[in-house]
């Protein structure tokens, strides 16, 4: 089945209305779609997204949290205490249910959350059975963007050939990038490239895919080469591709470089976090 396929470098160089119709993949690499994967392979039950940092904390009390300031406290020293492997973490999550938050600000945790946007943090010790409360500077408006969609798929290279599998050409195909601050990030745009070169020909008909798609591809297979996916050598190239990107240099920067090796490790995942726009959360599928 052929069908249309647009990449948007920005939420605000699309529109809901073009959305509505089509299959959307929300693309944040560096590092919101790679944590919230991260954060359900881990058995996180939901991750709950927030474009605002009190918008946050208030849907937190909503869903319970009594303790915004020591949850990470408690994790860290039942940890230390009894061993993060024990079955007695289980227990004392069992005990105390209450949402995590989870998120950054420019690129760094926030002030009272218990988690910030690096996917090594959301462990199973610490997310499984739990609900994520999350906001990030850019994914969060991407999700907004396309919230009347058919279906809204989470995509990362942790994830990138069960992303490919979804998109079966059921409806229209958008590679919705959220970009950072308002401008065009590579690290997206290269995500969006690597799966028009593997829906060409397959899904989709050159004639029916946009000029972004094109010139995404041509950035993919420029900072490619020859180099197939999934594979070692593709991981290697691939954070070394992410590193000289803005995003990588923002990371480097803040001292946050192994969240790049940690975002370029293709296809550690098999599933597809879908976002369920009714009831505004992102969750694993069942099957």
């Amino acid at each position: 089945m052929y069908s249309t396929l647009s990449v948007h470098f920005l939420p605000s160089l699309t529109t809901p209305e073009e959305l509505a119709a089509g299959v959307v993949v929300v693309i944040d690499v560096l590092r919101a779609s790679t944590t919230i994967t991260a954060a359900l392979a881990a058995g996180a039950r939901e991750v709950i997204a927030c474009a605002e940092v009190e918008q946050a904390r208030d849907r937190a009390a909503e869903l319970g949290r009594r303790r915004p300031a020591t949850e990470k406290i408690l994790v860290a020293a039942a940890a230390e205490t009894i061993g993060s492997t024990t079955s007695a973490m289980p227990a004392m999550r069992a005990a105390k249910p209450e949402p995590l938050l989870g998120g950054e600000r420019g690129g760094l945790p926030i002030d009272g959350f218990d988690l910030g946007n690096s996917p090594c943090e959301y462990t199973p010790q610490v997310v499984a059975g739990r609900s994520i409360v999350f906001t990030t500077t850019n994914g969060t408006k991407a999700l907004m963007a396309c919230s009347a969609s058919q279906q809204v798929l989470i995509g990362s290279f942790l994830n990138f050939s069960a992303v490919s599998r979804k998109l079966t050409g059921e409806w229209p195909i958008h590679l919705l990038c959220a970009g950072t601050r308002g401008r065009v990030t590579r690290e997206d745009v290269l995500f969006a490239g690597a799966l028009v070169e593997r829906l060409a020909g397959r899904i989709v008909e050159e004639g029916a895919m946009n000029d972004e798609a094109r010139m995404a591809r041509d950035v993919w297979r420029h900072a490619m080469g020859n180099i197939r996916l999934p594979g070692r050598r593709a991981n290697q190239r691939l954070a070394e591709v992410l590193k000289d990107t803005q995003g990588g240099s923002n990371l480097i920067g803040v001292g946050l470089s192994r969240d790049i090796v940690d975002a370029s490790e293709i296809d550690l995942y098999d599933f597809v976090p879908v976002f369920d726009a009714a009831h505004w959360r992102i969750v694993r599928p069942s099957s």
